[in-house]
């Protein structure tokens, strides 16, 4: 089975493009991952903060790869942002990965994470078969 992502019609439509519920199949591995930025394997953190969103979202895929998912199973993301980004370029980010259905999500706005280059920190749950 797969996660459920559902707007119930008794609750307002998202303001965005997100899902206001994701139901989790019984018997599913519950996966918790750390916040995730956007460094690569040497340890690098890129430019902007469009580019950390997106690197960010590509180290959650490889960890849900690693357990036997796919983005799929991606149930639920939290989006740390320090500043705004160009909306059009995280829409783009967000088509590659949430081709269908997307996720319940937040997006938070703070002053700033822990390391001044860190524009971006996103943290996710998912459900594995």
């Amino acid at each position: 089975m797969s996660i459920k992502f559902c707007n119930p019609k008794n609750v307002p439509i998202p303001a965005a493009g997100y899902s206001n519920l994701a139901i989790i199949p019984a018997n599913t591995r519950l996966l918790v991952l750390a916040g995730q930025i956007g460094n690569i394997m040497n340890g690098d953190i890129l430019d902007g903060i469009e580019a950390q969103y997106h690197q960010a979202l590509d180290n959650i895929n490889s960890i849900v790869l690693s357990e036997g998912g796919t983005f799929k199973d991606v149930a639920r993301i939290t989006i740390f942002l320090t500043e705004k980004p160009d909306n059009a370029l995280i829409k783009k980010s967000n088509k590659q990965y949430f081709s269908e259905q997307p996720p319940a999500m937040s997006w938070i706005y703070v002053s700033e994470l822990f390391r001044p280059d860190v524009k971006v920190e996103i943290e996710a749950i998912a459900a594995v078969n």
